[in-house]
């Protein structure tokens, strides 16, 4: 196997994860049938990263994480997963488009973002890799005030972000209260790291539909996989299900 072909992980444990090679947006990713954890960063120009697994994303079983959804564990870091490079955008450049199937976008700058009404959202957040962080606070902007805006009757929507990265939802689990493009974190600036300066954040599902810098929704009539679930990842993913991969 060539170098450009891979990515190894260390995992900060004395272990080194490999996989093989899909690609996002033109860059190589990495997947392995045999090994059920997604890659973390790529590979680029042919050279091999080498990238470290933030504390806390391996964790243990904490006893007083009673109402935890199934096979997943409580921690109290932020742990960083990504399917693809760190995406720096600024707000001078960023926008994000609502495209229905009239093929007429919608399009918010960052500025005409920020004086739409925000509101604090306080929940649980669930990744499929196992841990759960319980109280997160976040602010942003629910899509349900983007949609008031757009015409569509189609019933899914793929969302898309800056590098490439797509993840597809019913339009029910974006509207009702149940999303939002969030731009702060803890009462700070969104890190770029989680996706700043906004993701999408869809709390009831498993985090890899929360996408990180986010730019987009294009309404579909039907209910098309995005990145991960071309990979085998389950096309909805309730965590409290345990809907991780397609077949669970």
């Amino acid at each position: 196997m060539r170098a450009a072909d891979c990515v190894r992980v260390d995992s900060g444990s004395g272990r080194t994860l490999g996989w093989t090679k899909p690609s996002i947006a033109g860059v190589a990713v990495a997947i392995d049938p045999t090994v059920r954890r997604p890659p973390l960063e790529t590979v680029e120009s042919g050279r091999e990263h080498r990238v470290t697994i933030s504390r806390g994303f391996f964790g243990h079983h904490d006893p007083r994480a009673v109402d935890l959804p199934p096979g997943q564990h409580l921690t109290h870091g932020f742990p960083v997963l990504t399917a693809g490079p760190t995406q720096l955008i600024s707000t001078e450049v960023w926008s994000f488009t609502i495209t229905p199937e009239s093929g007429q976008p919608r399009r918010w700058s960052w500025t005409e973002m920020m004086a739409l009404p925000s509101e604090e959202i306080n929940v649980d957040i669930h990744c499929v890799t196992r841990w759960t962080k319980l109280g997160t606070r976040w602010r942003g902007v629910a899509l349900d005030t983007f949609f008031e805006e757009v015409e569509t009757d189609d019933e899914y929507a793929m969302v898309h972000s800056y590098g490439g990265y797509t993840t597809n939802l019913p339009l029910e689990d974006l509207v009702g209260g149940k999303a939002w493009i969030v731009y702060e974190y803890e009462g700070e600036p969104l890190h770029v790291e989680h996706g700043g300066p906004a993701r999408l954040l869809v709390p009831h599902l498993y985090f890899w539909k929360s996408a990180k810098w986010v730019n987009g929704v294009t309404m579909q009539r039907s209910d098309e996989p995005g990145f991960w679930e071309g990979f085998g990842y389950h096309n909805y993913g309730n965590p409290w299900r345990e809907e991780r991969y397609a077949g669970d």
